[in-house]
């Protein structure tokens, strides 16, 4: 049987960037990945051009996290610096911090990362499927130390499965869905491909201000993905045990800069001034061209009407809606979920080693880890902090 120092069970970004670092120490380092190829995932990240991190300053790009604190020492010890010195590339920062190779190809990332892995055995089309006491694995192997860098239930197609959850027996959270397009009751195949800009979207008192695209099934983009998490960390399920029933209403402000008293009183002067504009091209004011018939037949009301013939229950209709147009949610686009929300209970598990306080010698890293965050590089962040600070740790190097 092989014996090796460290190894790591999962090549995506946490899993090579705990390769990279276990090897700066250790010569004795193996890789295990079930697919063909390394990376899989991280390919797909950023629409394939890889939004490598955000570049926020730590402390306020921590803000953003469910936890926080568990994270504050991974990020420290492994910097976006740090990160952008493992590569011969350049960078870009685009709208909102988010990072990106100026080559615009994830592969040029995944490249990179490969390049440093001179020193690390890795083995391909490798499943786990047991991990035995003394870290003996598939009874093939044998390691002194084991980083579980599996990722969560997101992109089964790239290797993640719940039967990754089942490899130890360490505490879990609730499995989830995160950072995942929604199902609408509502048929949207008439504006599939329209888009929303800077609308604020809201659930009970969450809210979140973005762009909302339609899709054929439902809503998407960055302000729908990023309300997702809440809803779903809103809703007792666990995908170990059964899928989610969704039944819950999201509204849409439409015109989030100005308050319904406002648009009231802009209606009153320009439904005089302007007596004979039609309201549809009236409503080219405040929202996409494209969208506008759609936005009239679901409120019933004539886009052809003079705006001195609307009466004032269609303009109290107008506002209302306006302010709060509503989409019943049936489900989440799971195919399409990027993120995990729930995993290894932080509670059991070191944040200045990643080892588990149950198991010495075992270690996680990324996305298998009950941490998550926004879209725009927030969870590669975690992949890589959390990959090279357990790697380290294994090592024997942690600071």
């Amino acid at each position: 049987m092989d014996e090796y120092d460290i190894a790591i069970i999962g090549g995506g970004p946490a899993g090579i960037m705990a390769a990279i670092a276990a090897s700066r120490t250790s010569s004795n380092v193996i890789l295990l990945e079930k697919n063909p190829s390394l990376g899989r995932k991280l390919l797909l990240t950023g629409g394939g051009r890889c939004n490598i991190t955000n570049d926020k300053p730590i402390k306020q790009l921590l803000t953003f996290f469910n936890n926080k604190n568990f994270l504050k020492h991974s990020f420290f010890t492994f910097t976006n610096e740090d990160l952008y010195s493992l590569f011969d590339l350049e960078f870009m920062t685009e709208e909102n911090n988010r990072v990106f190779p100026k080559s615009g190809k994830s592969g040029d990332i995944l490249k990179g990362l490969c390049d440093k892995l001179d020193g690390v055995s890795i083995t391909y089309n490798f499943e786990v499927k047991s991990i035995k006491p003394g870290f003996v694995i598939n009874d093939k192997l044998k390691a002194e130390k084991v980083i579980i860098a599996t990722g969560g239930v997101t992109y089964p197609q790239t290797g993640c499965s719940l039967d990754n959850y089942k490899l130890t027996s360490q505490p879990l959270t609730d499995i989830k869905y995160g950072l995942a397009p929604l199902l609408t009751e509502r048929d949207l195949s008439g504006i599939a491909g329209v888009t929303l800009h800077d609308v604020v979207i809201s659930y009970k008192k969450h809210r979140v201000q973005g762009n909302v695209l339609f899709s054929h099934v439902g809503l998407t983009g960055p302000g729908i993905i990023n309300l997702s998490n809440e809803i779903s960390e809103s809703i007792s399920y666990n995908l170990l045990e059964d899928d989610p029933e969704i039944d819950l209403e999201i509204a849409i402000d439409l015109c989030p800069e100005l308050t319904r008293e406002e648009l009231h009183q802009k209606f009153n002067r320009d439904f005089q001034s302007k007596g004979k504009t039609k309201l549809k091209n009236y409503l080219k004011l405040y929202l996409t061209n494209s969208f506008i018939d759609y936005f009239l037949d679901e409120i019933s009301i004539d886009g052809e009407t003079q705006l001195s013939n609307v009466n004032r229950k269609s303009r109290n209709r107008l506002v209302e809606n306006l302010k709060r147009f509503a989409f019943k949610i049936t489900g989440f686009n799971d195919k399409l979920a990027k993120v995990t929300v729930g995993g290894v209970d932080l509670k059991y598990v070191n944040p200045k080693t990643m080892e588990s306080t149950l198991t010495p010698g075992l270690y996680f890293a990324g996305e298998v880890l009950d941490v998550h965050g926004p879209t725009g590089g927030y969870n590669l962040k975690i992949a890589f902090s959390t990959g090279y600070l357990a790697g380290l740790s294994a090592s024997g190097k942690a600071v």
